[in-house]
Order: structure tokens, then C-alpha cells, then sequence
């Protein structure tokens, strides 16, 4: 057996930059928060400005020394994404934390016309990663961690079908969302390599996780027997959120994890267990999908990152 790993398990993070994307509540919250225990300065990027605020002092009142802040992000919005970016007023950027994102929402699209979850999961994350590239860049040991899903291994990837072109399927949806995310982690990865750069892009999935994904934002309207079936279900089978944010805090913290890394759960279905890399998924090795991703991406955001445009495997 091998020793169980925990947040105390953090090394000192004091002098790192982070940006915790989501981190008003669940998952990127306790990762915002162990980061700050820890003597990282962690910016929470949040989508509503009074969570993000009150976040912001429940975290002070957990960890009084915490250097943290607020920033307004809205991944459903290229608007807001580019604002952030923009408004970057630190040197540099040691660690990226894309966590935020939705699931299993009813039918909407973004600002910018996206189908959401595609656009909130994927193309903001894809987005708010390239605007803000320079600046992790700037950093001397930068690295990009993003929140995939142990669903997205029951992903049937449709290219033509990505952004709800033909049907909508919530599950469907969110789950090729999450398909996406990992591709593009692995992408990031590739491209730095290909580009001799020591950015290091990881992907996680956090296992079931108790958090109000399932229950705030869209999913809030969907009546009271859905909120009261989820909730029920998520007190029964879903794990504490700590534990949920294990992967991300790994992925995020660990010295020498390799770029191209996958932190999962070591249980069965990855559905809960202690951080432990994952090299057999197929979506891993699928650069060709990947590649093509990427360059939609590029397309529908306008977002174009300062990396090879054809890396030499594709």
C-alpha cells in the first residue's frame, strides 16, 4: 500500500501565482484554498462578484494570513475572458488552475452564440489559456492544470456535432465537453514540447465529488423533485469535496509530475481513490482529434496562441 496523499502532503508554495478559475465554491475553492494555506498568492477568478467576495473572506477566515483576491471571470462570455486577460496587472502567471465549468445544463447558448458547456468547459478554458500565455511564459516553471471528468472516457467525440449543430443532449454534451478538455491539456503539452518550452500542461479528473455543479446555476431552475433527487443522490454517492479537489491540488503541486500528465482517482472507474497518474486513454495518445480541435478552437474563438501551428507528429 502506498501512502496515502493529502493536502499536507503540499510542499511550500510560497512566492507562486496562482489563478483558480470556478473558485467560489466546491472543488476550486478548496484547491484556492490549500494553495493559500500553503503561501501562494491565488487569485479567485469568479463568474458572480458577491460569491466570489463572500469566498473570498470565508477563505481569509480559514487561512487569516491567505494573499488571495478577486477577479471577475465569465467563461460564457469571450467578452469577459478577454477583459481578464487584459486587466493581468502581476508579472507573471506561475499556475493556471482551469477548474470552472457546468454540466448537464438545459439547452443555452453563450454570449457568443456557443452551445454552453462546449463553450463554458472548453472554449473559455482554451481561450482564457492563450490570452493569458505570455504571462505564463513570463514565469520560470509555468504550468496549466485542467479539470477534465472521469465521463469523458464515455465520450462519442462528434466533430461535426461539438457545438449542438444537430441535436442536444445534456449528458451527451457535457461529457464531450469534458473529452474536449483533455484533448486539449495533452495538445497544450505537445505544443510546448514541440516548441522547447517548460510550460507543463496537466489534466484531471476529481472522481465523484459533492459540489453545487449539479445543483446551482441552470440546474437551479430545473424544479424542486430534481433538487431534491440530486442532492439526496449527491449526499449518498457522491465522496466530501476535499477529496474531489485531491487530483487538482496533485496535478497542481507535485515537483516533478511530467507534463502530459493525467491525475485520476486510483479506484475503480476512477470514481474515487487517491491521486495516481493514468497513461491508457485512448483520448491521450489521439493527437490527431486533438489537433483538430485545436485549430476549431482557434476558428471560433479568435484566439491564437504564440506556439508552433503544426507540431511535427501531425
Amino acid at each position: 500500500m502506498r501512502d496515502r496523499w493529502t493536502p499536507d502532503s503540499i510542499l511550500g508554495q510560497s512566492g507562486r501565482l496562482a489563478v483558480v478559475t470556478g473558485a467560489n465554491s466546491g472543488i476550486g475553492y478548496v484547491t484556492a484554498r490549500e494553495l493559500a494555506r500553503r503561501g501562494a498568492h491565488v487569485v479567485l477568478a469568479c463568474r458572480n462578484r458577491e460569491r466570489g467576495q463572500d469566498a473570498v473572506e470565508r477563505l481569509r477566515t480559514e487561512v487569516p494570513d491567505a494573499r488571495v483576491e478577486l477577479r471577475l471571470l465569465d467563461l460564457a462570455d469571450l467578452k469577459s475572458v478577454r477583459g481578464f486577460a487584459e486587466g493581468w496587472s502581476h508579472d507573471r502567471l506561475d499556475l493556471l488552475v482551469n477548474n470552472a465549468g457546468i454540466a448537464m445544463v438545459p439547452f443555452s447558448r453563450t454570449a457568443d452564440g456557443f452551445e454552453s458547456q462546449f463553450g463554458v468547459n472548453h472554449l473559455g478554458t482554451f481561450a482564457l489559456t492563450g490570452l493569458l500565455m505570455p504571462h505564463l511564459l513570463a514565469a520560470p516553471d509555468p504550468r496549466v492544470v485542467t479539470v477534465s471528468s472521469e465521463g469523458q472516457r464515455f465520450a462519442r467525440f462528434d466533430m461535426a456535432n461539438l457545438n449542438a449543430e444537430h441535436r442536444y443532449q445534456a449528458a451527451f454534451a457535457y461529457v464531450q465537453s469534458k473529452r474536449a478538455n483533455l484533448y486539449f491539456a495533452m495538445e497544450l503539452q505537445r505544443r510546448a514540447d514541440a516548441a522547447g518550452l517548460r510550460l507543463r500542461s496537466m489534466a484531471v479528473a476529481p472522481g465523484l465529488t459533492r459540489s453545487n455543479v449539479l445543483t446551482g446555476g441552470a440546474n437551479s431552475t430545473r424544479g424542486r423533485v430534481y433538487g431534491i433527487l440530486t442532492r439526496l443522490l449527491l449526499r449518498i454517492a457522491f465522496r466530501p469535496t476535499p477529496d474531489g479537489a485531491k487530483t487538482s491540488l496533485y496535478a497542481s503541486t507535485v515537483p516533478n509530475l511530467p507534463g502530459g500528465s493525467y491525475v485520476v482517482p486510483d479506484g475503480p472507474f476512477q470514481l474515487r481513490g487517491e491521486p495516481a497518474l493514468r497513461s491508457r486513454e485512448r483520448a491521450i495518445q489521439d493527437s490527431v482529434t486533438a489537433h483538430q480541435l485545436w485549430v476549431l478552437s482557434e476558428q471560433l474563438t479568435s484566439v491564437h496562441y504564440s506556439l508552433p501551428a503544426e507540431p511535427p507528429w501531425v
